[in-house]
């Protein structure tokens, strides 16, 4: 049309014409798209491209393939990949539309002939729900109850006399005599007492005789030998040291003519009749642990014996080097049967955990990277899938995601038929190229691509 204007009219009105039709060429190009758009967006509302119960029935994957723009891409060349149709620069092929392959993200299905199947011993066993029990195996070590020692100190200072204890390891009764000492500050004490006891004395150090009395007490004088200095009237220049608890001597300082004062640890006595384990506990079983859990125990030193416990305290921080959680066990010794320092095998029953989705243990696969089951398709066919586990116990694993109950999985052989499956993945990487940088122009990079896609053909 502007051609014929341009040749039919003279030369001034040619070229008003031409600028004429250049002025409303460039309006309809600013309105165009703005109308097309909207006709476009008016027409996708009214008419979708599909029902809502079609889209439904999709897998996410299968339904981004239907609304994903089409691809182009070179049968010989797969690195070549355009928006539009066109040829390939390489070697001049046109290209062909590429879908989104339904396999990514799955492993390939591996088909295998009864023969086969018979040979390689395949077992399989359908994926169930039930309960696992979540407990702890765990080696300890028996100590001392703390909360049951007792250290022996003189509350004055003074000399060790008649000793009657003569060596560590020794069991003591509560209230039994361990030694003597004379100490010059409790004899005066006693003193005092006596003058508070005379109600005719006329001494200025009198003082009352129920705080004469409580000093005494506070210098750890036995009542009864304080009943006994009040009914004899006189002082003792020896007062006992007794054995605050029952238990066994574990540490002994005192020796006979012993200079010591209120700092010195005389004896160690340690109550043996419950005593604590303490174990170590990995920190991805830390969230099964509560005080007041119940515990068993066995000693290689005692065979045949058991000892039930519990869990009495679980210690703040994890040991920076082990990545492990100390935790302190309480069980009863009457017998003292157990020594400290025993080394213990300890159960820690955390309770049950109902209704888990679980498979025997011997079906799962684990490489370091991923954790996964070989799945049964029928036919003779079957397929990878990656799973997440959580606890694993008593030989089954729960299942947290991947799998479904009644889904039927490979107990035996599935490191082979996995294998095959990545083989097979490997082989169809290798098919579809990996040169997306290569150059459009045919250049070092689109050489080798195709190189090594002709070789595989």
């Amino acid at each position: 049309m502007l051609t014929f204007l341009f040749c039919r009219l003279p030369e001034g009105r040619a070229l008003g014409a031409v600028f004429f039709a250049l002025v409303i060429a460039i309006c309809l190009a600013g309105c165009g798209p703005e109308l097309g758009a909207e006709t476009k967006t008016t027409s996708a509302s009214e008419t979708p491209s599909e029902s809502v119960a079609e889209a439904a029935d999709d897998s996410p994957l299968e339904h981004a393939a239907k609304h994903l723009d089409p691809k182009y891409v070179c049968p010989m060349h797969p690195q070549i990949i355009r928006d539009e149709e066109g040829t390939c620069p390489i070697c001049g092929m046109n290209l062909v539309k590429k879908l989104m392959d339904p396999m990514t993200g799955k492993y390939p299905e591996v088909a295998l002939t009864p023969a086969v199947v018979q040979t390689l011993g395949v077992r399989t066993a359908a994926v169930e729900r039930g309960t696992l029990w979540k407990y702890i195996e765990t080696l300890g070590r028996v100590a001392y109850d703390e909360t049951r020692l007792a250290h022996v100190h003189p509350r004055a200072q003074g000399w060790i006399e008649s000793l009657s204890l003569r060596a560590e390891g020794e069991p003591v009764r509560a209230g039994q005599e361990l030694a003597e000492l004379y100490a010059p500050a409790i004899l005066n004490a006693q003193v005092d007492f006596l003058l508070a006891q005379d109600r005719n004395a006329a001494d200025r150090r009198r003082v009352s005789a129920d705080k004469a009395r409580n000093i005494l007490r506070l210098l750890d004088v036995p009542d009864d030998v304080i009943t006994a200095i009040e009914r004899s009237g006189e002082a003792r220049n020896r007062v006992p040291i007794r054995a605050p608890i029952d238990g066994i001597v574990t540490q002994m300082m005192a020796r006979d003519g012993m200079y010591v004062t209120e700092s010195s640890e005389m004896f160690t006595i340690a109550d043996l009749s419950q005593v604590w384990v303490m174990v170590d506990i990995y920190e991805s079983q830390i969230d099964w642990l509560a005080e007041g859990l119940s515990a068993e125990m066995r000693v290689p030193a005692r065979p045949g014996r058991t000892w039930e416990g519990e869990v009495d305290y679980l210690y703040p921080e994890l040991d920076p080097v082990s990545r492990t959680l100390r935790v302190r066990l309480v069980f009863e010794n009457p017998d003292l049967a157990l020594k400290p320092n025993m080394f213990a095998n300890v159960v820690i029953y955390g309770g049950p955990k109902r209704e888990v989705l679980k498979i025997p243990a011997e079906a799962l696969i684990v490489t370091g990277e991923r954790e996964a089951v070989v799945t049964v398709l029928g036919d003779g066919r079957f397929q990878p899938v990656d799973v997440v586990t959580g606890m694993q116990r008593a030989g089954e694993v729960e299942i947290l995601s991947g799998l479904e109950e009644g889904d039927e999985i490979v107990l035996s052989g599935q490191f082979l038929i996995d294998s095959e499956s990545n083989l097979q993945a490997s082989f169809r990487r290798m098919s579809e190229g990996g040169g997306s940088g290569a150059s459009e122009d045919g250049g070092a990079d689109g050489g080798m691509a195709a190189g090594g896609s002709h070789a595989h053909h």
